[in-house]
């Protein structure tokens, strides 16, 4: 087994990746009908076996499978059962085991391009979650969010799956579609959603100015960590400095995270030299700083954006450019992973994340499952949390159910006022809608909305999420740099 190098801070996952257990009355297992023991009891009063006693247990366990259970046994699946067996048993979503095909996924999904709907999974309370999708991929165009379940994937349930086996489920080859079964906390049903999978392109930093006010603000946007991502990073912000910026803005919003040294290297790129970017606590407590290394101090205001989808690396640089470097955090309380995984690779190619450390702040301070806080909190208006429309039957007059409820939402987003949005199709919302109908112009005008009105709908509302002018977390952090150089 090789160790792979690789130290990851991101959610162990891929992206878009009844017996009995007592004896059976009446049978024995030995020769001549004889009981025996599977190991050997250990001379113990709390139970606890030595090493040597566990693997001759577990060694006598395989030999009795293979001699004697009724059918044929793949061994390979045997050695590999008990891998994920150890693994299940420390109780961390980030510890997993990956076989030779999802190995080769997960490294891909850190790569330039992958095949799939585009949104980063994990486990939570051992349920398949979206922590994020991708911005612009197909994830992101059907409607799908952070802490969105997945219940079932093409109508099968994900109970009892490993995040690996429903990552396997979810991807595939560009222009298939997936049906996905979201439980989402803001509904009150479970809804289904068609995603159309395509090539998702991981450039892993996009950048742009903003001019507001006289100012120029530079916004630096990070999709993930990956291998190249500090270097492009470093690309971009010269870029920006070349042409002359009065604040910067960095947005790790829906960012699920990456390599650690690449948010290493990025933060040598932002905070004064000798400040802390990250602390690592090793297992027997040992605690390791690592400084910025960045001699000559940015001379211009900073600011980040974060929300619920910000996770691991993303984390790390949020509350470093905080703490170490007393820069404003704007939007929403991250989503809260603390602990860092490193990857061995078996000979075969098959691959183990195991979390081997934990990640401190500048301050020393642990966020795991608590989430870094915003030092401003803005939320977006609500048709950015609405969820995607799923219309199995056109929606009337007198309906009531959540899914009115979404399209009222949307109406509303799209300056189509519908009077409520509690789920009940009134009068004024069918006016509404047969106002969208009729600007749509390729929609019959008939206040009703069946599938075609729902997609065009849906289309709309995530063109209108997409522009600035709607964004109000990007808003508020343009202010407060404006506010910042002033």
């Amino acid at each position: 087994m090789n160790i792979s190098g690789k130290w990851l801070v991101i959610l162990a996952s891929a992206v878009i990746i009844a017996g009995s257990g007592g004896v059976i009355a009446g049978v024995s297992i030995g020769e001549e009908g004889q009981e025996q023991n599977a190991a050997s009891q250990p001379d113990r009063d709390n139970g606890e076996m030595s090493s040597e006693e566990g693997w001759e247990k577990v060694h006598q366990a395989h030999d009795l499978i293979v001699e004697q259970y009724i059918d044929d046994v793949d061994e390979s699946s045997l050695y590999e059962g008990a891998i994920e067996g150890m693994l299940d048993e420390l109780d961390d979503p980030y510890s997993v085991y990956m076989d030779q095909e999802t190995a080769g996924q997960f490294e891909e999904s850190l790569d330039s391009e992958f095949e799939g709907i585009g949104a980063e999974v994990n486990m939570v309370n051992e349920n398949v979650t979206i922590v994020s999708p991708i911005q612009g991929s197909p994830a992101e165009e059907a409607g799908l969010m952070p802490d969105d379940q997945i219940l079932e994937i093409d109508g099968n349930s994900t109970e009892g799956q490993s995040l690996n086996e429903a990552v396997m489920d979810i991807r595939g080859e560009q222009g298939t579609s997936v049906a996905l079964t979201i439980d989402r906390p803001s509904a009150s049903d479970p809804f289904e959603v068609e995603v159309e999978r395509d090539a998702i392109p991981m450039e892993s930093v996009e950048s742009r100015t903003i001019d507001r006010e006289g100012e120029t603000i530079g916004l630096l946007e990070i999709i993930s960590f990956s291998t190249d991502t500090a270097q492009e990073f470093e690309d971009e912000l010269n870029a920006l400095e070349s042409e002359g910026i009065d604040g910067l803005l960095i947005d790790v919003r829906d960012n699920p995270g990456g390599y650690l040294n690449s948010v290493q290297d990025i933060g040598s790129l932002l905070l004064p030299e000798g400040e802390t970017i990250v602390q690592i606590e090793q297992p027997d407590g040992e605690v390791m700083a690592t400084p910025s290394t960045l001699e000559e101090e940015k001379d211009y205001p900073m600011a980040v954006l974060i929300n619920q989808g910000s996770a691991s690396a993303s984390e790390i640089l949020a509350a470093a450019l905080n703490e170490a470097g007393g820069h404003a955090l704007i939007g929403e309380t991250t989503f809260g992973k603390g602990t860092v995984q490193q990857g061995y690779q078996f000979d075969d190619g098959s691959e183990m994340n195991l979390s081997m450390s934990r990640w401190l702040t500048s301050d020393g301070n642990t966020i795991h499952e608590d989430g870094v806080e915003p030092t401003i909190e803005e939320s977006q208006p609500d048709y950015f949390y609405t969820a995607a429309l799923a219309v199995d039957e056109t929606l009337t007059f007198d309906d009531n159910n959540d899914q009115v409820s979404n399209a009222q939402y949307i109406l509303e987003g799209l300056g189509f006022d519908p009077g409520r949005t509690d789920g009940y199709f009134d009068e004024q919302t069918e006016e509404a809608v047969a106002d969208f109908q009729q600007q749509a112009e390729d929609l019959e005008e008939n206040g009703e909305i069946d599938e075609e009105t729902a997609q065009h709908l849906h289309s709309a509302i995530v063109d209108e999420i997409r522009e600035d002018e709607n964004d109000q977390q990007l808003d508020t952090a343009i202010d407060h740099l404006i506010s910042e150089v002033s």
